[in-house]
């Protein structure tokens, strides 16, 4: 990425420098470095505006909204900036962008404790991803409204088959750090331990258990 960004940059190629720029401050996001995520995060929004690259900025703005609810607990400044880039979403028809977007108001609203808002936003999303056969977001967003659902009153035995499913979905995608994820999630919803290499779920039993 920084090797792209600096070729980028030296051809005036403001596209790949928005997209190198986001992937490096979605690492820094990743490990915890908020400050600098946000600073090449809202570079990216900048250098795509002025380059009328609508897609690269839809992408900076929920990565900036992310940021701030993380960091600073901005719920409100992080939705504006959801529908913002969701607008630009729309417009454009970025299928993928959208269901990406209504995940992350998901992740806002539920920092928020807002579980009611988020299962809402975590369904459309799943619904979404699960259209566009995207199994990588139909996983995340499953998590997100397993935590939702579990907030909102879920018996627990249903947010620890459903955590077991999630597991091996996001073990077969090969996410480096599924079982963390997993575990992190049991623990802050005070449910488990949760089971190892169990059998999918149907659709149909996923949703009974909700």
């Amino acid at each position: 990425h920084e090797k792209l960004l600096a070729e980028a940059r030296r051809r005036g190629e403001a596209r790949h420098t928005v997209w190198a720029l986001e992937g490096i401050a979605q690492m820094h996001r990743n490990t915890g470095s908020y400050d600098k995520a946000l600073a090449l995060f809202e570079e990216a929004a900048k250098t795509a505006g002025r380059a009328d690259d609508r897609r690269g900025r839809a992408w900076a703005l929920r990565g900036i909204a992310d940021v701030l609810s993380v960091r600073d607990g901005d719920t409100e400044r992080a939705l504006a900036l959801l529908s913002e880039a969701e607008e630009s979403c729309r417009e454009m028809r970025l299928s993928s962008a959208l269901a990406y977007n209504h995940k992350m108001r998901g992740n806002v609203l539920y920092r928020a404790g807002r579980y009611a808002e988020a299962r809402e936003n975590y369904a459309l999303a799943l619904e979404e991803f699960r259209a566009m056969d995207e199994s990588r977001g139909t996983a995340l967003s499953r998590l997100g409204l397993a935590k939702a659902l579990a907030r909102l009153g879920r018996a627990p035995a249903a947010t620890v088959a459903e955590l077991a499913d999630l597991r091996r979905a996001l073990g077969l995608l090969g996410l480096r750090h599924a079982d963390d994820m997993i575990d992190r999630a049991a623990t802050e919803l005070g449910v488990g331990p949760v089971p190892q290499d169990v059998p999918p779920l149907s659709l149909g039993t996923e949703a009974a258990l909700r």
